[in-house]
């Protein structure tokens, strides 16, 4: 298993600032910071003091307040099996299991309700009880697919290409590869043991199928990110205004720019048609590199209140997060523009070994107006994909922008 990362220079100017976070160089930094600069005790221009809704949360207390998992019984997990056949019997590729193909005409209500949670509630649910145990992998993909598009019947592409073709692939596998793959070749903890910071995906809704939970630790995270602004807009209105301007994300899909500048944090007030929205979307990973893909020297580094703001984002969710009992046969459903996640660190077996299968969703009915400055993320997620050229990989691999780049 490979654990010594892969150092390269990043930027001239980049602050002293990892993948892992280090609880001692934050408080460092916040010390120092408030020392020696003149902090901003305002917040942008409309942004709200305090955000009032049910997805402000809090781990300690979330769950005597909302059940948050949905167990199957046994007439659903009997309609999810005819489902199954049915769909085998039309002899279609996966790219097309949807509502029709995968029907489901009594559990379907108790899906659209987990969609309605997930984008109008707390922001998250758990399905518990899919029966893994007792298929192939391609027919648990089929199982998840199928019951996931209740939920939300978009998928979306999580990589352009498979084996050097073009492809939208919009089933990713979470696993780690570090003892098979070396580690300049890997560049995200998602195929690796290492503790995965709290941050967020792309696209709207993030759903995570348990295979096999680990043999030891990998524990699941949620957190609040309405919570953390509430928190940061109290304490911190300095760092609002830090996440509120444009960040150079380092763009590792080998597609597009070399990085692009947007906002971390994108707030939009209520209207007469929807109620207001507080998105944070970023991956820590984009500013301080990881493994085998480091930082490029060639972007602008960023600023030292970045640096803290990064901190203060991860600390933050730490405090106010649920920990989740993840099994084999869940599948976890989040709202990726409310949620942040993260994983603890894990040991695998030989017998055992920690394997999740994500799928990034949208749903028509219920999905969030998106912010003008992630459109074009968003685009390359969802624009285009089609059932004839989605690929569903069976076995674990290490999607594009994941992978490695050559030294520079």
């Amino acid at each position: 298993m490979a654990t010594a990362q892969v150092v390269r220079s990043g930027p001239i100017g980049q602050p002293d600032i990892d993948y892992a976070p280090n609880l001692d160089k934050y408080l460092a930094r916040v010390n120092r910071r408030k020392e020696t600069e003149k902090l901003e005790n305002e917040l942008p221009t409309g942004f709200p003091k305090q955000l009032e809704s049910d997805l402000v949360w809090d781990g300690k207390d979330i769950a005597e307040k909302y059940e948050f998992t949905y167990e199957l019984n046994e007439n659903e997990l009997e309609e999810i099996e005819a489902a199954l056949k049915y769909f085998k019997s039309l002899d279609k590729p996966l790219g097309f299991v949807d509502q029709e193909t995968f029907p489901l005409p009594k559990l379907h209500a108790a899906l659209r309700q987990i969609s309605h949670d997930v984008h109008h509630g707390r922001g998250f649910k758990v399905l518990r009880g899919l029966p893994f145990d007792k298929h192939n992998r391609e027919e648990n993909v089929i199982i998840y697919a199928g019951v996931a598009s209740h939920v939300a019947s978009i998928r979306g592409r999580q990589d352009h290409q498979i084996n050097g073709k073009p492809a939208d692939v919009v089933l990713n596998h979470i696993k780690d590869m570090s003892a098979i793959v070396d580690a300049s070749k890997i560049g995200a903890p998602a195929y690796t043991t290492d503790k995965q910071v709290f941050h967020t995906d792309a696209g709207d809704v993030i759903a995570l199928a348990c295979l096999e939970s680990a043999a030891e630790g990998g524990e699941s995270k949620l957190s609040s990110s309405w919570t953390v602004y509430n928190e940061l807009a109290r304490t911190r209105p300095d760092l609002i205004r830090t996440l509120a301007e444009p960040w150079a994300a380092e763009n590792f899909s080998g597609q597009g720019s070399q990085f692009s500048l947007r906002p971390l944090l994108h707030y939009t007030p209520a209207t007469t048609t929807s109620p207001e929205r507080m998105i944070i979307q970023y991956a820590r990973r984009t500013f301080t590199g990881y493994w085998g893909l480091p930082r490029s020297s060639n972007i602008p580094p960023i600023s030292e209140a970045q640096a803290e703001a990064l901190d203060a984002l991860h600390f933050l969710a730490e405090k106010h997060a649920l920990s989740l009992d993840f099994r084999k046969g869940d599948v976890q459903f989040a709202n990726n523009l409310s949620i942040f996640h993260a994983r603890d660190g894990f040991k695998d077996t030989p017998e055992q070994q920690r394997h999740l299968i994500r799928l990034w969703l949208r749903d028509p009915e219920n999905a969030w107006k998106t912010p003008e400055a992630l459109k074009g993320r968003w685009e390359h997620v969802y624009e285009g994909v089609t059932p004839e050229n989605s690929v569903f990989p069976l076995e674990p691999r290490i999607r594009s922008s994941s992978a490695g780049k050559p030294a520079e």
